[in-house]
């Protein structure tokens, strides 16, 4: 384990920024999404691109020959911005009201599974950085239950 940046590679920083940008970006959508919803698209639109950089890493990691755990958090993200992409701006698909247990459970498990699956290798690489990630995540949550509460979640 480091405290620093300094031993943490490339490509894992690509990660760690593109986890805390979707964590962000998460909860500033879930935050605006009571008062203007049309927010939540645009943001989403932006977590879209980020799949570029996740992709990019991941292909760096296999190119490494990173472990699984590395490799992990961008296939999950990129296979969540797939079906997000689907299932939010495709025409004519509703699946929050009501939720529809076959497109709801595979779209939280893989959109927390990213989340987690992206932050977790930072945890031994920087802890400082993990930190953040945690710090950022817990934002979310916040923002999440608050749009929960407003009935918007």
């Amino acid at each position: 384990m480091t405290t620093g940046v300094g031993s943490v590679s490339g490509a894992s920083l690509v990660v760690w920024a593109v986890v805390n940008a979707v964590c962000g970006l998460q909860a500033i959508a879930f935050a605006t999404r009571p008062a203007t919803p049309r927010v939540q698209r645009i943001l989403g639109l932006v977590i879209a691109a980020l799949a570029v950089p996740a992709t990019w890493a991941f292909v760096v990691f296999v190119g490494e020959g990173a472990g699984w755990l590395s490799l992990a958090g961008p296939l999950c993200f990129d296979a969540f911005v797939c079906l997000m992409l689907v299932v939010d701006y495709a025409p004519g698909v509703e699946w929050r009201r009501p939720p529809r247990r076959p497109i709801q459970v595979p779209y939280l498990t893989l959109f927390f599974g990213s989340i987690v699956l992206m932050g977790l290798p930072m945890f031994d690489q920087s802890r400082a950085l993990w930190l953040v990630t945690a710090a950022c995540a817990a934002a979310l949550l916040v923002a999440m239950g608050y749009a929960m509460r407003r009935g918007v979640g």
